[in-house]
Order: structure tokens, then sequence, then C-alpha cells
């Protein structure tokens, strides 16, 4: 365990310096092009799935047919990894992010570039509405808009209540959502240094068509997502 755990930190250091040296190599390309913006990002986002392989004994994999279109995928969010795993599997992810995170270094840059859509989570039904405006104008551009339904990462031990925004989003864009389970918080959990070799999953599951009524698509949403990521956890041994 202690070698793991030393081997986790350097991992660690490594990942976020590897993202400084990235950001600011990247940048003129990003400001000037929101392809270059793209191929930064994945580029980074492979080294660190290919990092996380050989330093810490952390492999990815995506199960499932990949969205391509235009679509909203409601993913489960365990932790940092099951971002890079969807980004690098899809061709052009625009995530709902936190508001703060645009004050980030590089990931503040990057994410307006990629066209993120922030949102202050503190004003809730505000948010929501102009989530919903921001969305519109933004998908001027084609893309695969990724929301996390219980809108933080959520250790694989705890239930946290779904949130009515992606039904939202999926009514008024009326575009197909892709549920998305994972069990990556079984290896990289939510806080913490340590990092467990194995193999972790992201499963696109079946797509939910436009015009389900609310509360219809938010039971089916969870029972999706919620029933495949217990699945895939009990695959690599752990018991929610």
């Amino acid at each position: 365990m202690a070698v793991q755990w030393l081997r986790s930190v350097v991992f660690t250091i490594i990942m976020y310096l590897w993202m400084a040296v990235m950001g600011i190599l990247f940048s003129p390309y990003a400001l000037l092009s929101r392809n270059g913006a793209l191929h930064a990002c994945k580029i980074y986002a492979r080294s660190v799935i290919w990092m996380a392989g050989w330093m810490i004994g952390l492999k990815g994999q995506v199960r499932g047919p990949v969205p391509t279109g235009e679509v909203v995928i409601a993913a489960k969010h365990q932790s940092f990894f099951d971002i890079m795993l969807i980004f690098v599997a899809v061709p052009r992810a625009k995530f709902i992010m936190k508001r703060e995170l645009l004050w980030t270094p590089f990931i503040g840059l990057y994410a307006k570039r990629l066209g993120c859509i922030p949102v202050d989570r503190g004003k809730k039904g505000a948010a929501v509405a102009k989530m919903v405006k921001d969305v519109a104008s933004e998908f001027s551009e084609p893309g695969q808009l990724v929301i996390y339904p219980q809108g933080t990462r959520v250790a694989p031990d705890v239930y946290k209540k779904y949130k009515v925004g992606t039904a939202i989003l999926y009514k008024g864009l009326n575009y197909p959502c892709v549920p998305a389970a994972t069990n990556v918080g079984v290896f990289w959990p939510r806080s913490g240094i340590l990092r467990k070799p194995g193999l972790a999953t992201v499963e696109f599951l079946p797509t939910i068509a436009p015009g389900v009524g609310r509360d219809a698509f938010m039971a089916q949403l969870e029972d999706a997502i919620e029933t495949r990521s217990n699945d895939l956890m009990r695959e690599v041994g752990f018991l929610p």
C-alpha cells in the first residue's frame, strides 16, 4: 500500500505539471482556434490515461455505442478520470461545469474555448434558466453536451439525489439523452491521493429519445445510471 501511495503521489504531481506545460505550449493555438483548444485537451486527456496505466496500474475502457451526434450525455461522475475517458471517447464534448472552475489556471481558458457552460450552483432556479439560455447559444456549433445529473462527484457508496436541470435541458434542446454509468470511483476516489490499480469503465447506455415527460425521464435516467454503475462496481469487487 505504501508503494502504491507513493506511485499515486508521483503520478498526481506529474499530471498537474503536465497540465501546466500543455496549457502554456498550446495557449496561442487555443486562443486562435477552438479546434486548437480541442486538440490540446484531447492530447492531455490521452496522456493522463496513458500515464495512469503504467504509473499506477489504472487502465480505462469505454463500453457501449459512443454518441457522436448532437446529444445530451447524462453521466455518473465519481472522479477526474471519468471526465478524461468521456472526453477522449466522444468527438466534441462540452461540459456543464461549476463557474468557479473558470478561474482555475489553464482549465478556465480551455473550458471557455471548448464551449463549456459555467453554472452558478448557488442560485438554483436562476442558474438553470441561464444555463438553458447559454446552452442554446453555444449549440450554434455541433457537439456532445455532458452534464452530471447529481451536480458533483459522488463516492461509490454514497447516494445523492438527481437534479432536475438535466430534464430541463433535455426538454429545451429536444435532443436524445445518452446516460453514462461508471465504476471509476472505486479506483480513483473523489478526494485523497491514493489511486488503485485495476480496470475503470465508463459505459454509454441505451439512448432516451426526445419527448419523455419530466418525471418519467428523471426516473428512467436515475434507474439506468445507478443500476448499471452498481453492476460495474460489483464487477470489480466493490459492493455498493
